[in-house]
């Protein structure tokens, strides 16, 4: 009987193991965790019981360091300034990954996602002008630019298979391209006044990291205190401190330290010392050589990865799973005084954001891509067609992230930070929620249409 029921434990356990990792490993998951951390935000945010700990507990100070030199900040500037920098670390690591590897890295695959990527930034911005040029808002243009790859990528996974997988591709793609023109926007545009003498000092230790990488140095050790350095750099020089973040993935080794026809061929030698030594009645425990044989085995793997990659899978369960839900649970929460502070369409800041993210962002994204096939320069992803294009493109004003981030950059005055934030908020979901909609009928369409007959073509 206490066999049955250990036994039965044990399944239990496997079984919540496996579910926990399938869940992990779901692409929607991230989005899901993040409408999460918003929602208890917001609830935080505008309970009576809780709004005034906790924006009590985000403008605390919070010291690291040691007599001589510390560094104090707020706890909602450490999360923006400093586990963002991890974020914008990792989106580092996969713009390069891209560009080496994927779908960036010959121009026959990337003239489309850039294409709608840069249409996609430059309408929205154009529109948020349209109702702010000459006011107060009017630096807040770069808000409705931005696409959150997490809540769009996990969106489409949940429509299965009325989404093509090359579209698929291509918005993750497009939403990688979008992420860097952020990026760019935010050191060029939304950062301060320029420290010249931090910025030469931050030059010099960048310099040394890429120093580092031509000379094949794998070992993440001897990256880590330059890395740390840059960032301190970074928040003293007047550009924004996640920057340094992008610098320093652009420093990591792409390539791995062992050749594929090493690996395969040493892979193979520590297998059959495995076999070799192999004692049927004894476990691998006891086995010294079993043993040296699969530390080797591992080692010989990790180095089989470069680095940039090995770091990118480390570090994006962390980014998904903690800072991009502390950073909105720190950033979500707006506190909603009144029924007029959620008429976003009283103010030419929210008409910009709405309207710029929900109409402008796949307007954007469809009108160059359109452009840029009727030139010849790209073609449609395959299995796709204009209206399947268009449905996708609407994902792309989920703003979320990116868009709170670079309205926290954009405005001064907590009013129309707050605004902002709510309407991003609310044009994230309409823009979610539009997309859905539009690729569920652009796909009943399809299913129900004649080439969906059998025996047609």
């Amino acid at each position: 009987m206490t066999r049955i029921v250990s036994y039965r434990s044990k399944r239990n356990y496997y079984l919540r193991r496996q579910r926990q990792r399938h869940f992990l490993r779901s692409p929607w998951a991230g989005g899901g965790v993040l409408v999460i951390f918003a929602a208890i935000a917001l609830l935080l945010a505008n309970l009576d019981a809780t709004k005034t700990f906790y924006h009590h507990l985000l403008t605390t100070d919070f010291t690291v360091g040691f007599p001589g030199f510390n560094l104090t900040r707020s706890i909602e500037a450490w999360i923006n300034d400093g586990l963002m920098v991890v974020f914008f670390f990792v989106v580092g690591l996969e713009i390069k990954r891209e560009i080496i590897a994927g779908q960036l890295a010959s121009i026959k695959h990337a003239a489309l996602p850039i294409a709608g990527a840069i249409g996609g930034m430059l309408v929205p911005a154009a529109i948020y002008m349209a109702f702010n040029a000459g006011t107060p808002t009017e630096s807040g243009w770069g808000i409705p630019m931005a696409t959150d790859i997490a809540f769009a990528i996990g969106i489409l996974s949940l429509l299965g298979d009325r989404v093509p997988v090359s579209l698929k591709i291509f918005l993750t793609a497009l939403a990688i391209v979008d992420d860097l023109g952020a990026i760019l926007v935010i050191a060029i545009f939304y950062s301060s006044e320029i420290n010249f003498v931090a910025l030469a000092a931050a030059v010099a230790v960048f310099a040394l990291l890429l120093v580092l990488n031509r000379n094949n140095v794998y070992k993440m050790r001897y990256y880590l205190v330059p890395s740390i350095v840059l960032w301190v750099l970074f928040l003293h020089s007047g550009i924004h401190a996640t920057i340094a973040g992008v610098l320093i993935a652009l420093t990591i080794p792409t390539t791995p330290r062992y050749s594929k026809k090493y690996f395969l061929y040493k892979s193979k030698y520590f297998r059959e010392e495995f076999a070799h030594f192999d004692q049927p009645d004894a476990e691998v425990l006891a086995n010294d050589h079993q043993h040296h044989a699969l530390n080797s085995m591992r080692y010989l793997a990790a180095n089989a990865m470069s680095p940039s990659q090995r770091l990118e899978h480390a570090l994006n369960p962390t980014v998904t799973f903690f800072i991009m839900p502390v950073f909105a649970l720190a950033n979500a929460g707006v506190e909603i005084a009144s029924a007029a502070d959620l008429n976003i369409f009283a103010t030419g800041e929210g008409m910009g954001i709405f309207w710029g993210l929900v109409i402008g962002k796949p307007l954007g994204i469809v009108l160059t891509c359109w452009l840029t096939v009727k030139l010849g320069l790209a073609a449609l992803p395959e299995g796709a067609n204009w209206h399947k294009l268009a449905s996708v493109a609407c994902l792309g004003g989920i703003g979320f992230t990116m868009s709170i981030f670079i309205d926290n950059l954009a405005f001064n005055d907590p009013g129309s930070i707050s605004l902002g934030k709510i309407t991003i908020l609310i044009a994230s979901v309409t823009a979610a929620l539009l997309g859905i909609l539009i690729i569920n009928t652009v796909g009943k369409k399809d299913r129900i249409g004649p080439y969906s007959v059998p025996g047609t073509k």
